[in-house]
């Protein structure tokens, strides 16, 4: 999943993205409303959580801007105003949900992962195939019933495979869904984070490499 966290008080923007990250997500951060209007027009996000009062462009503005482009992007609005009419207003801009400060992080990460859910095609909440079993909520990964330690990385690569349902994805697609945009595109981070899961993931091999095009389960 791919997050871009738009929040104007550095150091808790830097800890959300810090802490998603930790949670096998995929994050960028911008501190306006100019620089997240700038990013949601070159890369796709599933989740975009977004403070409301922004500098240069305010945070509603930039929620009009998504929601006029259709895009499937959700977002999650942030506040530090709490009334109810606060909450209805920010919904009524076109927010996914609303979410008022000071917050639980725990609460912060079940909002966004749920939102992520609504971005795709309805899946399971535990992901099934070729014998492995992925529940993205708990963190965890089993093989044949027996469970599977991986770094969050391997578990989003692992994570963006299950639910690409044996279709193909390419080597790029991993990196935008995996990894945040300060990733060198020329990087071979891809196919050793492959290689090493494939290991942790045991035999028979259950990751498929087709030849020019990507990996498929």
């Amino acid at each position: 999943m791919r997050v871009l966290v738009v929040e104007d008080e550095q150091l808790l923007a830097d800890a959300v993205a810090t802490g998603l990250r930790r949670e096998a997500m995929a994050v960028d951060v911008v501190y306006d409303g100019g620089a997240a209007l700038e990013r949601i027009g070159v890369n796709d996000y599933d989740v975009v959580v977004l403070d409301r009062d922004l500098p240069v462009v305010h945070g509603d503005e930039v929620c009009r801007e998504v929601v006029g482009l259709g895009l499937p992007t959700r977002v999650l609005m942030l506040t530090a105003a709490g009334d109810v009419s606060d909450r209805v207003e920010g919904l009524e801009l076109g927010a996914d949900d609303y979410l008022p400060k000071p917050f639980a992080f725990t609460e912060l990460t079940a909002r966004v992962r749920a939102l992520g859910r609504r971005t795709t095609a309805p899946l399971p909440p535990v992901l099934e195939r070729s014998g492995i079993r992925l529940d993205p909520n708990r963190r965890e990964v089993f093989r044949d019933g027996k469970e599977v330690h991986l770094a969050p990385k391997e578990f989003a690569v692992l994570e963006v495979l299950m639910r690409s349902e044996g279709a193909v994805v390419s080597a790029e697609q991993l990196l935008e869904k995996a990894w945040d945009e300060n990733t060198d595109p020329f990087t071979n981070v891809v196919r050793v984070t492959v290689m090493t899961l494939r290991r942790k993931l045991g035999e028979p091999p259950v990751i498929v490499t087709v030849p020019g095009s990507g990996y498929r389960i």
